[in-house]
C-alpha cells in the first residue's frame, strides 16, 4: 500500500495534472466568490469537460473545485456581509464586522490560512480513514450498503432544521425524480410519460443547475444593483491575521477535526458544521464579549472546519457511495461519468486514484490559500461590479453546462423546469439541499435493495451491520425532536417569574410557523401529484413500482402532516413575492425558444448583446467585446470538444 501511496504521489506532479488541477482551483475560485452559486453549480459546470479525460487528470481538476470553493466563498461573506454559501454563514457574523472596523485585510489572511491548515488535516484524515477502514468496506454486502443511503436519506431531518416535514417532502419529490427512467430490477419504464428525453431519466447536471445555480442568478437579478453597495476597504493586518491563526492553533486544530468527523456522515456538512464550529469557538473562549462584534475566533472556527468537512465528505462518497455533502453527490456523479464505481473497487482495483484524490486536496487547499491571497485586493474590486453585467455570461455557461449532459434539447427544457422547482423552494424557504440528496440516492438505494433481497432474502435484514445502521438512522431521525423538545422545556421553565403575564415571550418551540402563498401552491401540486402518481403506476410490478410509490408515499404524508401542524399551531400569513421572479424565468424560457429556433450560438451572442446594451446599459465598445468572448468561447469549445450545439435556422449559415 505504501508504494501505491508512492506512485499516486508521483501522478500529481505531472505537469497535466497540475494544469488540469490549476484549472479546477480558479474555476472553485471564480464560483466561491460569487454569492449562491457554492459548490454543487460549480461542480456541475465542470461535469460536461470530463468526456474522455484521464481518470487521474480529471480528478485532480474536480478536487481543485472541491477544496477552493470553502476557500474562495469567504471573500463575499467577510467583504459583502453576505453567505458567498451555506458553508460560510457563520463566518458573516464576525467577519463582515471585522471588514466594516477596516480589518478585512486581517480577516481573510486569517480565514485563507486556517482553511488551508482545516484542509491539509482533512486530507490527513481521510488518509486514516481510507487505511482503517478498507476491512469494514470489503465486508459490507448490498443490505449494509443499502442502510447506508437510508442514513443519508434521515439525514434531511439535519438539512431541514424547523421545517423537518417540508424537507422530508422535498426529499420525496428528490426520490421521485430520481426514480425517472428505467426500474433496475425489471427493466420498466416510470414516470416517462411518453416522452422520448425521459427515458433514460433527467441527468445529475441538469438537477444541479436548475435547483441551484439558476434561482441564485434570478435571486441576484431581482436585487440589482451592485454585489457591494460601496467600496471594500482591505486596509492593514495581513501578519495580523497569520499570527492569530498562530495563537489560536489549538482552535484551528479541534475545529478541523470536528470538520472532518462530521464531515463523514453523510448530510452533515454545510451550514451544520459552520454553525457547530462557531459555537465551540464561543463556549470554548474565556472571553465572549467580543463574538458578534469582530472576535477574530468568529473566523477562524467556522473556516478551519469548511475545507476539513468537505475532505471529510469524501470518506463517504469514496468508500460507500452515499454523498457526504451536496457538492459530493455532483461529485459522485462525476466519478460515475469516469467509469469509477464508488465502494469495494476503490480501494480494491483503484486504490491508486484513491490517494490521487487525497493527495490532490492536500496540494489544491495550499495552492487554493495562496492565490486568495494574491487575488484579495482585485477580488474587493470585482464585488462592486453590478451582478447584472455578470449575468447574461454566467447564465449562458449555464445553459452550455447543461447541454452537454445529453446533448437534447431536452436538457434545456428540464434545466428551466427544474430552475422552476428551485425558484418556488428559494422563495417559499423549501429545502434544495434536502431535493437534491434524495435525487441522488434513490437509484443506489432500488439498487442496493433489490440485490439484497434477490442475494440474501429476509436475512439480509438482520446482519449486526445493518441492525448498527438502521441504530444510527433511528437516532438521526429521533434527535432533532428530542432536542426541539428539550429546548422547548428549558425556555418554559426560563421564562415562568412572577406576575410574568403577557409580558412574557413564547417559547422557542412554541413560535408559529410562517406560511405564504407559495407554500400553499407547493402543497397542492405535491399532493395531487402523489394522488395522480398512485394511479399512473397502478400497472407496474411489485419491484418496478415500490421506490416510486414509496417516494409518493413520503411526499403525500410529510405534506399532510406538515398541513395539520400548521391548522394545529395558527400560522401567520407571510409574504412570499414571486413575481419578479416570475418575469425573470419567463425570459429564459423566451431563451430557451431562441436557441431552439435560430442556435445556441447565435442566441446567445445576441443575448448577451441585447442584455448588456439595454438591461445592464454598458458602452457599445464593452458590450461589442463581451459579446464577441461569449462568440468566440462557444465556437472554441465546440471545435476543442467535438460538441454540437442546437443549430437552430442561423447557426448552420453563419458558424457551419
Amino acid at each position: 500500500m505504501f508504494d501505491i501511496l508512492l506512485s499516486s504521489l508521483g501522478q500529481l506532479f505531472t505537469l497535466h495534472h497540475l494544469l488540469y488541477m490549476v484549472v479546477g482551483v480558479l474555476v472553485g475560485l471564480v464560483v466561491g466568490i460569487i454569492p449562491g452559486l457554492g459548490g454543487i453549480a460549480g461542480m456541475a459546470l465542470l461535469l460536461p469537460f470530463l468526456y474522455g479525460m484521464e481518470p487521474s487528470i480529471a480528478l485532480g481538476m474536480l478536487m481543485g473545485l472541491v477544496a477552493v470553493i470553502p476557500t474562495g466563498d469567504t471573500f463575499a461573506s467577510v467583504l459583502l456581509g453576505i453567505p458567498g454559501s451555506s458553508a460560510s454563514q457563520a463566518t458573516v457574523i464576525d467577519g463582515f464586522s471585522l471588514a466594516k472596523r477596516g480589518q478585512a485585510a486581517r480577516a481573510l489572511s486569517s480565514a485563507f490560512l486556517a482553511s488551508m491548515i482545516g484542509g491539509l488535516i482533512g486530507a490527513a484524515v481521510l488518509t486514516g480513514f481510507i487505511l482503517i477502514a478498507r476491512p469494514v468496506v470489503l465486508s459490507f454486502s448490498s443490505s449494509e450498503l443499502f442502510m447506508l443511503t437510508l442514513l443519508g436519506l434521515s439525514m434531511v431531518a439535519v438539512l431541514s432544521g424547523r421545517d423537518l416535514l417540508k424537507g422530508v417532502a422535498a426529499c420525496g419529490l428528490g426520490l421521485l425524480v430520481g426514480t425517472i427512467g428505467m426500474a433496475p430490477a425489471t427493466g420498466e419504464f416510470r414516470l416517462n410519460f411518453e416522452i422520448d428525453y425521459l427515458y433514460d431519466g433527467i441527468p445529475l447536471v441538469v438537477i444541479g443547475l436548475g435547483i441551484f445555480a439558476l434561482p441564485e442568478i434570478i435571486d441576484l437579478l431581482v436585487k440589482r444593483g451592485a454585489i457591494a453597495g460601496e467600496p471594500a476597504r482591505l486596509g492593514k493586518g495581513w501578519r495580523q491575521g497569520v499570527q492569530d491563526v498562530g495563537k489560536n492553533r489549538g482552535l484551528v486544530a479541534r475545529c478541523a477535526g470536528i470538520g472532518s468527523l462530521l464531515g463523514t456522515i453523510p448530510g452533515l456538512a454545510g451550514s451544520v458544521v459552520d454553525w457547530m464550529t462557531y459555537g465551540h469557538a464561543v463556549q470554548s473562549a474565556k472571553d465572549k464579549s467580543q463574538f458578534g462584534q469582530g472576535d477574530i475566533r468568529g473566523v477562524i472556527a467556522p473556516e478551519s472546519a469548511n475545507n476539513a468537512c468537505a475532505c471529510g465528505a469524501m470518506v463517504p462518497t469514496l468508500l460507500f457511495g452515499v454523498p457526504g455533502s451536496g457538492t459530493a453527490a455532483v461529485f459522485l456523479g462525476g466519478l460515475l461519468l469516469l467509469g469509477l464505481q464508488p465502494g469495494v473497487s476503490m480501494i480494491e482495483t483503484n486504490l491508486d486514484l484513491t490517494y490521487t484524490i487525497i493527495w490532490s486536496l492536500a496540494l489544491a487547499n495550499i495552492i487554493g490559500a495562496a492565490l486568495c491571497l494574491g487575488l484579495a485586493r482585485p477580488v474587493a474590486s470585482l464585488t462592486r461590479v453590478p451582478f447584472v453585467i455578470l449575468a447574461p455570461l454566467i447564465t449562458v455557461l449555464i445553459m452550455f453546462a447543461a447541454f452537454q449532459a445529453t446533448r437534447s434539447p431536452g436538457d434545456l427544457l428540464a434545466l428551466g423546469a427544474t430552475g422552476v422547482l428551485g425558484v418556488l423552494f428559494k422563495q417559499a424557504g423549501w429545502s434544495r439541499p434536502a431535493f437534491l440528496i434524495g435525487f441522488v440516492l434513490a437509484p443506489g438505494a432500488e439498487t442496493y435493495f433489490y440485490q439484497a433481497v434477490q442475494f440474501q432474502g429476509s436475512a439480509a435484514f438482520m446482519r449486526p451491520g445493518v441492525l448498527i445502521i438502521g441504530a444510527m438512522i433511528l437516532a438521526a431521525l429521533l434527535l432533532p425532536m428530542f432536542r426541539q423538545l428539550w429546548r422547548k422545556l428549558r425556555s418554559t421553565d426560563t421564562e415562568q417569574a412572577p406576575a410574568a403575564g403577557a409580558g412574557a415571550a413564547p417559547a422557542a418551540g412554541s413560535r408559529p410557523i410562517n406560511i405564504g402563498g407559495i407554500d400553499l401552491v407547493i402543497f397542492a401540486a405535491l399532493l395531487g401529484m402523489a394522488i395522480f402518481g398512485w394511479f399512473y403506476l397502478a400497472d407496474l410490478s411489485l419491484l418496478g413500482g415500490l421506490m416510486p410509490r414509496l417516494a409518493l408515499a413520503i411526499m403525500g404524508i410529510a405534506c399532510l402532516l406538515e398541513i395539520v401542524r400548521s391548522l394545529v399551531r395558527k400560522p401567520i400569513w407571510q409574504h412570499q413575492p414571486l413575481l419578479q421572479q416570475a418575469v425573470w424565468l419567463s425570459g429564459f424560457f423566451a431563451l430557451v425558444g431562441a436557441i431552439l429556433m435560430f442556435g445556441l450560438i447565435t442566441t446567445a451572442t445576441l443575448f448577451c448583446l441585447t442584455f448588456l446594451m439595454f438591461i445592464a446599459r454598458l458602452k457599445p465598445w464593452v458590450t461589442l467585446t463581451m459579446a464577441a468572448g461569449v462568440t468566440v468561447f462557444l465556437v472554441s469549445m465546440a471545435k476543442l470538444l467535438t460538441l454540437t450545439y442546437p443549430s437552430g435556422l442561423v447557426d448552420p449559415l453563419l458558424f457551419g
